[in-house]
């Protein structure tokens, strides 16, 4: 049968403790994030922590107070081609619950550089990420009122959801455009097109 807790001995401060290693390995990247894409440790089971839809942090279903605990359990968590998420360290990975999307951007700078303009965002948790060819934008829409949703990749298979002041910041960037005969309206950063709805539907909006 699988695990679905994590052993007793594993607890917040103990996780906090192992990720603190973790982050003092020779190998993190360029980013100072520890390498967890090169870590293959074994699967220990779920532990009860979650990740809801307004970025809060929960354990055993009391909010993370700290800002710098939340920030160093974020430094080590990685989506996995089941589609789920975990806090992997160089000894476990341990499975946890996120509602939507793991992170939140709560911050947007436009810039402009030699390839146009660029949008720079900031996360709940520190991160910064320029929008682009590597970090893209997706538009989903949700629910009966076809509520949207913005979210930017930020490393992995690891996205932000792009809070709802950010996203009306956001939108009023964009412009119409033709991608495969078809005119869009999109939001453009650093050389790249990202498709947000058929004008059609825009318009029908309005």
């Amino acid at each position: 049968m699988a695990k679905t807790r994590t052993t007793e001995k594993t607890d917040a401060a103990g996780l906090a403790a192992l990720i603190s290693r973790a982050q003092g390995d020779r190998n993190a990247g360029k980013d100072g994030l520890p390498p967890v894409e090169h870590w293959n440790p074994p699967y220990c089971g779920d532990i009860d922590m979650e990740i809801r839809a307004d970025g809060t942090w929960f354990y055993m279903g009391t909010p993370i107070g700290r800002p710098a605990l939340v920030r160093l359990f974020s430094t080590v968590l990685r989506g996995d081609e089941d589609g789920k998420i975990y806090l992997v360290t160089p000894v476990e990975k341990i499975g946890i619950r996120v509602i939507d999307a793991p992170f939140l951007a709560v911050e947007m700078t436009v810039a402009e550089e030699e390839d146009g303009q660029v949008l720079i965002f900031r996360t709940n948790v520190g991160d910064v990420v320029r929008a682009g060819p590597d970090n893209p934008l997706r538009f989903v829409t949700t629910g009966d009122t076809d509520q949207l949703k913005p979210y930017l990749m930020v490393r992995g298979r690891l996205e932000a959801l792009v809070n709802r002041a950010v996203t009306y910041d956001l939108l009023a960037l964009g412009e119409e455009a033709v991608i495969d005969g078809e005119n869009m309206f999109v939001i453009r950063s650093a050389g790249a097109v990202f498709p947000v709805m058929p004008m059609a539907k825009l318009e029908a909006q309005l």
